[in-house]
């Protein structure tokens, strides 16, 4: 066609769109009505236009996300068996997690060869230890298979309140592993999901895994030597759909900028979960009703890879029904709802680009502020990154409170008939175990353990 059917309709300037809706309001404030303000003080507005929107120059590729599996090592042989089944059911990208070494050939027996993804299989590991020797097995056994060994010091420093051995050691074996590093092995990663299931508010999240991320350029970049061609990101995405959606995009804008000055092209590789901090005990099935929206952000803000939650991960041990519903869901997203034919389509949305615009303008200033503080690891030593999170977690607590924050099931609509005491597999609450740190560790908690402790406590 060489007309299109908008083109018989004038354009109505963003000044004549308020002026009709200030008209409709009749003598009501317009911004006490309809604008409102977000925890991150972002006023969102009733309605968005091209004559207010600069647009982001966010580089961006087509990609189609993986859908990993995330597996624990108890038993190297079931870990195996776990992750071949889950490769013929649809994964692509396997997540191994493990607390002590293991055998490296037993567990990847095959793997390449499961499924219909061949040789494209992408491993992780989470190792919740550090051994050189073990890092460097893992490298060399696998020699062409793309791996990532997620090192991340300052996470563990983070969750933990404790570096593996201590600060001088921890970087010694980093940068040994760095030199061992082939070219289908990324050895570093930022775990910046911590912050958002500990309560940081959106900024903070950017500000906090920028800032994480730059201490390892720092040591990147001070030895040529080095290969590192990636950084896998690991975020969190809660129920604030078109915040978490720009979120990742604000992130991936600010990293460009970052390695930009460092003159590096190091890939941030953005490897996703559901939040843990919007989950409920109660009416545990509307947790597939969260999850899947919060998959879908995911999706449409650029995730590389999504590895999904079970909606009972909370209460239940890993069980084969609540892993092939969690796998089951990005499938459906990605073979029936069509999402992996689309590509980049947030972008041009004047709501989410004014978004990511705003998310990434105050989390550069919030990382500039760190940095002349110190840096990232400096605050995190002093207390000041915990005392900030706290800040925000306290200020959530206190809007689910009183119920201006709403959980479905939980504080708002419970059904108070429901017993789930029975039901407890897993210890569901923060767990206090007293032990001597180096800093005071970030502790993640849901908003709903509260009231949920109260209503187990009277069954």
């Amino acid at each position: 066609m060489s007309h299109f059917l908008f083109d018989k309709f004038y354009q109505v300037s963003a000044k004549e769109w308020k002026q009709k809706i200030q008209f409709d309001l009749k003598g009501a404030d317009y911004n006490e009505t309809l604008v409102w303000e977000s925890n991150e003080g972002i006023k969102v507005k009733p309605f968005y236009h091209k004559d207010d929107i600069k647009f982001l120059p966010i580089v961006t590729s087509k990609k189609k996300y993986s859908i990993c599996q995330s597996i624990f090592i108890s038993d190297v042989k079931v870990a195996n068996f776990l992750a071949k089944d889950a490769l013929k059911r649809g994964a692509n990208t396997i997540e191994f997690e493990a607390h002590a070494e293991f055998d490296i050939n037993q567990l990847l027996d095959q793997l390449h060869n499961s499924g219909d993804t061949k040789d494209n299989v992408h491993i992780y590991f989470k190792l919740n230890f550090l051994s050189e020797s073990f890092l460097i097995q893992l490298i060399e056994k696998c020699e062409n298979l793309p791996i990532f060994l997620n090192v991340d010091l300052i996470g563990n420093l983070a969750k933990t309140g404790n570096w593996f051995r201590n600060k001088k050691e921890d970087n010694s074996v980093l940068k040994n592993i760095l030199k061992k590093a082939t070219k289908d092995t990324s050895v570093l990663s930022v775990d910046a999901g911590l912050y958002h299931n500990a309560g940081a508010d959106i900024v903070q999240q950017v500000a906090y895994a920028l800032g994480h991320g730059n201490e390892y350029l720092n040591t990147i970049t001070g030895d040529k030597k080095q290969i590192v061609h990636t950084i896998s990101f690991q975020f969190a995405i809660g129920g604030n759909y078109f915040f978490e959606i720009a979120k990742l995009r604000a992130f991936e804008y600010v990293w460009q900028l970052l390695t930009k000055e460092y003159d590096v092209n190091i890939k941030a590789e953005l490897f996703v979960k559901p939040s843990l901090r919007n989950k409920t005990l109660y009416d545990s099935n509307v947790n597939m009703l969260r999850i899947t929206t919060e998959c879908m952000s995911a999706i449409l803000g650029g995730a590389d890879v999504i590895s999904n939650v079970s909606y009972d991960s909370l209460y239940h041990k890993k069980n084969e029904f609540g892993e092939r519903i969690a796998r089951n869901q990005l499938l459906i997203l990605q073979e029936e709802s069509y999402f992996k034919e689309v590509s980049q389509v947030a972008e041009g949305s004047y709501y989410i680009e004014s978004l990511t615009k705003e998310i990434a303008e105050k989390a550069l200033q919030l990382f500039k502020n760190i940095e002349k503080s110190g840096g990232f690891l400096s605050q995190l030593e002093a207390g000041t990154i915990q005392r900030k999170i706290e800040q925000s977690a306290a200020k959530e607590q206190q809007q689910f409170d009183k119920e201006e924050v709403i959980l479905l099931g939980s504080n708002k609509y419970s059904n108070v008939d429901e017993k789930m005491k029975s039901e407890l597999e897993l210890y569901p609450f923060v767990k206090i175990k007293p032990r001597k740190t180096e800093i005071r560790p970030i502790i993640t908690k849901r908003l709903a353990e509260k009231i949920e402790q109260e209503r187990t406590s009277q069954e």
